[in-house]
């Protein structure tokens, strides 16, 4: 992109003149694939002091609405942007409505009347030329007089078009008669009724390029084969001697991530079928959906930096964006204990009555954020997939006759277990070594090394938290190219309730902690019986899946 910007300004284009937008349709919530847009867009306007429009493709009625709007400038300014104009195609409607009088004056276009299977099955295949509409030699007159009629409400939905008089034999099949507008009596949500008649995005994209004076009109791949129709266009309203600059399309391969779906028809699918809960559902990469799950604006920019801008087609995958986040967050995040699947543990040798307040790192990253104090007592509850009652090979974790450190505090030794009627193990009985608490060690004496440590929380001090656990939506890695619906992951979500330190007993929403030795996870309030309830939100495990896939 910035080859080609240089090379606009080595030719003479004025650098005063730059100026570029991001065009979404105000018809869902943006998702990881608009971020790159966003991007690239804002960012070519900080280096080029450029200005950037906000403009909102609300030409389709059916489905747009202002709460869409109004999350797309949220997710925006989440990611550190301001616009410097915030447009709409819809404050154009008389514009491009008066250039289409324009092209019909020109016979350059024509109200087509077939149905509109007739109209794609005539348009054939790249391979084919084409079969010209028997309305396509109406008169000039003729075709003002039914446009007219059309725009004033005196025709069905479906009922008729108007088409770009350009070739029916173009190789290319955008260029063969396409749509300008077709008829929807539906109300909008700017205009309201005031039209029946709306634009298609072809007819409108270029035209408020023209309008709003956009340089640069930079927009995802799949739109190249479309660049000679916005030309085509920009070629009939384009003028010259008038000191207006002429926009440009450039084209960048959008992104495609793995293991997910972009395609707001798709999710709109799964809320629909209730298989998510809405459009921010932490499941799916909407920017909202990120951010509910814990994201920070920095790691998804530098996801987006990382991957790059090309033209080249490619599916990443999702462990990358999960590594730049679990990068930020290593950083940022406190440390705290939780068990989330817990299994009793007694210290045989420690006192009943005791209570000791160890001291513990919040983050030994970053000195800065200090120390806690959290409490350590006879009973205990510990994970219970890092206990196992006999030995197996390559298990580094707690075993009869085996010892392990318990996080920040001290040495034990598994001695034996009881179990319940039903054979299943009720508690595990361990000794302590008193000598062994971490901080509290003689740097002279020998220190017993243990392969293994494991995290703990005390049961009386613990609290009972609700967490959100989150896997892969899809079992297929491009669900995109598939039948998703096929390969809905119905356990994408696990709810549980874990034992946390006291320490988290004041978590408010939006903060972020590490679960120490289990992942990264959000503070989010939840509604239950209409009250406010902290839950939390697993980010991303600690297990760095990107790392692991690179050196396979």
């Amino acid at each position: 992109m910035e080859k080609i910007i240089e090379g606009d300004l080595k030719r003479g284009f004025p650098i005063e003149k730059i100026r570029f937008r991001f065009p979404p349709e105000p018809n869902g919530f943006l998702h990881i694939g608009h971020v790159k847009a966003i991007y690239l867009n804002f960012e070519l306007g900080k280096k080029y002091k450029a200005p950037v429009n906000l403009r909102f493709d609300d030409t389709n009625p059916i489905g747009e609405e202002k709460k869409f709007i109004e999350s797309i400038k949220k997710d925006i300014k989440f990611l550190g942007f301001e616009w410097d104009q915030e447009c709409y195609a819809s404050d154009y409607f008389q514009k491009l409505y008066e250039w289409a009088v324009e092209l019909i004056k020109k016979n350059k276009a024509y109200v087509d009347d077939q149905p509109k299977e007739i109209i794609k099955n005539q348009r054939k295949t790249p391979f084919e030329e084409g079969i010209n509409s028997f309305y396509r030699n109406r008169s000039v007159n003729e075709n003002l007089y039914l446009f007219e009629k059309m725009k004033n409400g005196i025709f069905e939905e479906e009922s008729c078009v108007l088409r770009a008089k350009i070739n029916m034999k173009s190789s290319n099949m955008n260029m063969r008669d396409p749509i300008m507008y077709r008829i929807l009596k539906k109300k909008h949500p700017r205009t309201k009724n005031e039209w029946c008649i709306y634009p298609t995005y072809d007819w409108t994209h270029g035209q408020c390029d023209y309008i709003e004076q956009i340089s640069h009109s930079l927009c995802s791949l799949e739109f190249e084969n479309r660049r000679p129709l916005y030309n085509w266009y920009l070629d009939q309203i384009f003028e010259k001697n008038n000191n207006k600059i002429r926009p440009k399309q450039i084209e960048f391969s959008r992104l495609n991530l793995s293991h997910t779906i972009t395609s707001k028809r798709k999710i709109q699918y799964l809320i629909e079928k209730n298989v998510i809960s809405s459009w921010d559902d932490p499941r799916i990469l909407t920017i909202s959906g990120l951010r509910r799950r814990g994201y920070t604006s920095l790691a998804i920019k530098n996801f987006i930096q990382k991957i790059g801008i090309t033209k080249r087609k490619n599916l990443i995958d999702t462990s990358l964006l999960e590594f730049r986040i679990r990068e930020h967050l290593n950083k940022i995040s406190p440390r705290v204990m939780v068990v989330l699947k817990p299994i009793k543990l007694v210290i045989d040798n420690y006192s009943i009555n005791s209570t000791e307040w160890l001291e513990a790192d919040n983050n030994p990253e970053n000195q800065k954020y200090g120390c806690r104090k959290i409490p350590f007592s006879k009973f205990l509850y510990i994970e219970e997939n890092d206990f196992l009652e006999k030995k197996v090979k390559k298990f580094f974790r707690l075993s009869i006759g085996d010892e392990v450190r318990l996080k920040n505090a001290y040495i034990i030794k598994a001695n034996f277990v009881v179990k319940n009627s039903n054979g299943k193990i009720k508690e595990i009985h361990c000794t302590y070594d008193p000598k062994s608490q971490s901080r509290k060690r003689n740097k002279n004496e020998n220190k017993k090394r243990v392969k293994t440590t494991i995290h703990w929380v005390s049961i009386k001090h613990s609290i009972p938290i609700k967490i959100y656990l989150y896997h892969q939506l899809f079992s297929i890695k491009n669900p995109e190219k598939e039948n998703f619906k096929e390969h809905i992951n119905l356990k994408s979500m696990e709810k549980i309730v874990a034992y946390a330190e006291p320490s988290l007993q004041k978590a408010k929403k939006g903060d972020r902690f590490q679960f120490q030795r289990i992942g990264y996870f959000y503070a989010d309030v939840d509604l239950n019986n209409n009250k406010e309830e902290v839950i939390f939100h697993k980010t991303a495990f600690l297990k760095d899946q990107w790392k692991k896939i690179n050196n396979k």
